[in-house]
């Protein structure tokens, strides 16, 4: 790659790059904004209070260093973060940190040069990365980057996006938002202490003319798209390396704000006669404030000053005579007029109270009955929509009393004791549900879903009659259900052993799993998701397979769950994407907004894994760090180091060992980036028949054996193409993991 070697260019390009970064103040400050005899600048960039250089010059945790050693002079944070502008009362510092770059010198795999930068500023306790003002952005075609991070609350955090182009000319332009043609943005959350980029592996189709990709976490409003930054390595040196982002900092002592005081007086933060607080928005703590009519640095004694409102007649308007007093202004009309001079309502004087105001009464009452009028129109109108409405209700029942049991709102309230969290079973993105008891002592799950649109309840009726009609041993049934309210309600067959994950994943309750036991739940969850997608008239997409959504019976039979994010279309169709869990993510339909039966398979695939490695979706890994299971998996396996990842509760024999192995074929299979070349279901299923037959034969490990019919009617799960291979994802995604269990 091309590097500047002149160091005098090399000077001038930054010094460039810093006059470019610093904001122009709109007026000089006239209050103080350090204390008495402490440096209050380095070189250009202005030291407040509580920020200082020398002891006794900051508030704990507030120290920085001024490098004199270069010119002009540098203002650092910690052991090296140059910091570029300290704003009091926005309570934000800019500083400088690398840009991640991801180079390639073909098309293949051979990655030229790259790197992976992070920044730690959790020792740094007043300073979290602000999640209002920076966003993680990736600039390139084919370019795929997550952002791993850690929150002050000891949580993990990781998303990511991808960009895609084919040419320049199929960027969003010079100037266009980062809307995933040429860059992407993503959001963070707050809380934010660490960072690190991460590539997403694979070959750069865009080479020829996109050999750099770019990584970075960045103040938002500084990167402007230029298709310029594709090409080369120059955004890269134009920039020194480095972009700006912006820091949130707060007093972070274990105090709050209480109304606008800090809430204990002894240590406030705020010294100013004139000053007040605010809770920070970003982590724990208070910031200070100059209180309205007041501007300076409220930090320090007397530091807050009056402001003269009538010299910012556009933040504080007047259109009359303004006048400056001690903490706010007077705005009045001019002589001869009367009104409010502030939003520039001022009429003259009236000369004498007019004839025609009595006039004018008179209409103020006869416009008072018309709006009565009006008033009792529109309650009959709305009376009339509301007959309707209960009409509507009455279609709907006698439509749902053919099919399946139709619950009242108060048998539903008196089964969950009017939906106490004692009686909550799991909580999610589409809802809550709850453990109910029937009159007649029977056992059920109720689910309380979001609200429903009216123009959507037609189409949800239908819905619940097509799921009603699926009765199999590896689905929970749909027994009835409410319309009664705004927000439906669904109730299930209630299953006693919780989910998969549970099962798998939950330290608390962590027992032994047999192999034949783990072949049995993949063998039950398969043929459930073979008959949904194949068995009935109607071809029903589940659109959110995980560990999470399969349930487990007394038996330990799996039955799959939670159909809300579910789509029924006619057989062979597509539909839109809702939504998935992460960890189970197809790449594809992230790419095209769209799921199919393939979207299913994907995140089965995943399922088998988890079932092998007792690993969760997303799981901790050695170092600590989040890993997605499907990528960890697939980087082991081209190695041949997949073994490694085995759960060593079942990879203690030989013979397992080979059941393993066609376990983790199918799995990546599964995992194939193009749904084309994935299997269906109903090849996992007769893969899955033979490996439990194949155990059935090792003595001393047989299950307990079920009929299972061969599933006719498709090529064999050996005959799908390997072509494929283990290549990385190439489309786009916005992805956001939070620690805990898969939603």
């Amino acid at each position: 790659m091309a590097c500047v070697t002149q160091s005098l260019l090399q000077c001038f390009l930054y010094l460039t790059l810093i006059s470019l970064l610093l904001p122009t103040p709109l007026v000089a400050s006239t209050f103080p904004t350090s204390l008495p005899g402490c440096p209050d600048k380095c070189g250009d960039i202005t030291i407040p209070y509580p920020f200082g250089t020398l002891p006794g010059c900051y508030r704990e945790g507030f120290n920085l260093t001024c490098n004199n050693s270069t010119t002009p002079p540098k203002l650092i944070l910690g052991k090296n973060i140059e910091v570029l502008d300290i704003n009091i009362a926005t309570a934000e510092a800019q500083v400088l940190n690398y840009i991640g770059y991801d180079c390639y010198k073909n098309q293949t795999n051979d990655v030229d040069n790259y790197n992976y930068p992070s920044l730690r500023i959790k020792a740094l306790k007043p300073f979290l990365f602000s999640h209002r003002r920076n966003k993680f952005t990736v600039i390139g075609c084919y370019a795929s980057a997550f952002i791993s991070a850690y929150q002050a609350n000891g949580r993990n955090y990781s998303s990511g996006c991808f960009s895609f182009c084919d040419s320049l000319s199929g960027t969003t332009g010079d100037g266009g938002s980062c809307n995933g043609l040429g860059c992407c943005q993503t959001s963070i959350p707050q809380g934010l202490n660490y960072y690190e980029v991460q590539w997403s592996s694979g070959p750069n189709d865009a080479w020829s003319f996109n050999p750099c990709k770019y990584a970075m976490l960045v103040q938002e409003d500084w990167y402007n798209f230029s298709v310029q930054d594709l090409q080369g390595f120059e955004f890269y040196e134009t920039n020194m390396k480095m972009v700006p982002i912006v820091l949130d900092w707060a007093i972070r002592e274990n105090v709050t704000c209480l109304g606008a005081h800090v809430e204990s007086s002894v240590s406030s933060a705020c010294q100013s006669k004139y000053s007040g607080c605010d809770n920070s928005t970003n982590g724990e703590g208070y910031i200070c404030k100059c209180l309205e009519g007041y501007e300076g640095n409220p930090y320090i004694p007397n530091g807050c000053t009056d402001m003269d409102e009538c010299k910012f007649p556009d933040k504080y308007p007047c259109h009359g005579n303004c006048k400056n007093t001690e903490g706010s202004y007077e705005c009045s009309c001019k002589e001869g007029t009367h009104g409010n001079a502030t939003i520039g309502n001022c009429t003259k004087d009236p000369q004498k109270f007019p004839y025609p105001a009595r006039v004018a009464i008179a209409s103020i009452l006869g416009v008072a009955v018309l709006l009565g009028f009006c008033f009792l129109v529109v309650w009959y109108q709305q009376h009339r929509r509301h007959m309707k409405e209960k009409e509507k209700y009455n279609r709907y029942y006698e439509m749902m009393d053919n099919h399946l049991r139709v619950f009242s709102k108060t048998q539903i309230e008196n089964a969950t004791d009017n939906y106490s969290d004692a009686h909550v079973l799991g909580r999610g993105g589409q809802g809550n549900v709850y453990k109910g008891l029937l009159e007649n002592n029977h056992v059920v799950a109720i689910k309380k879903s979001k609200e429903v649109e009216e123009a959507q309840r037609g189409e949800f009726v239908n819905e619940i009659i097509l799921l009603s009609q699926i009765n199999h041993k590896n689905i929970v049934r749909l027994l009835g259900c409410c319309l009664e309210v705004n927000i439906p309600m669904l109730v299930y067959e209630f299953v006693p052993n919780g989910s998969l994950f549970d099962f798998l994943h939950r330290k608390g309750s962590r027992k032994s799993i047999s192999m034949g036991t783990r072949l049995k739940i993949a063998l039950d969850s398969a043929v459930a998701l073979d008959h949904l997608h194949s068995s009935i008239s109607h071809s029903i997409i589940h659109g959110d397979v995980k560990s999470a959504n399969i349930l487990l019976d007394a038996n330990y039979t799996a039955k799959v769950s939670d159909f809300g994010a579910s789509s029924v279309v006619p057989v062979n169709e597509i539909v839109e994407l809702v939504h998935f869990s992460h960890g189970y993510l197809d790449p594809e339909c992230l790419y095209t907004q769209i799921i199919t039966k393939n979207s299913d398979v994907y995140s089965f695939g995943v399922v088998m894994l988890e079932l092998i490695t007792r690993k969760g979706a997303v799981y901790t890994d050695e170092n600590g760090e989040k890993q997605p299971l499907s990528t960890s998996f697939l980087s082991k396996a081209r190695k041949n180091e997949h073994h490694e990842m085995f759960d060593v509760e079942i990879a203690n024999e030989e013979s397992v060992m080979e059941i393993l192995d066609e376990i983790s074929e199918i799995g990546l299979k599964c995992l194939s980036p193009k749904g084309d070349d994935r299997p269906t279901m109903r090849q996992v299923v007769e893969e899955l028949q033979k490996l439990v037959r194949l155990h059935n034969n090792l003595p001393g490990q047989k299950i307990d054996e079920e009929e299972t019919e061969c599933l006719p009617g498709e090529t064999s799960f050996s005959s799908m193409s390997n072509a494929s291979g283990f290549n990385s994802t190439q489309y786009s995604a916005v992805l956001e993991i939070i620690t805990g269990a898969p939603r």
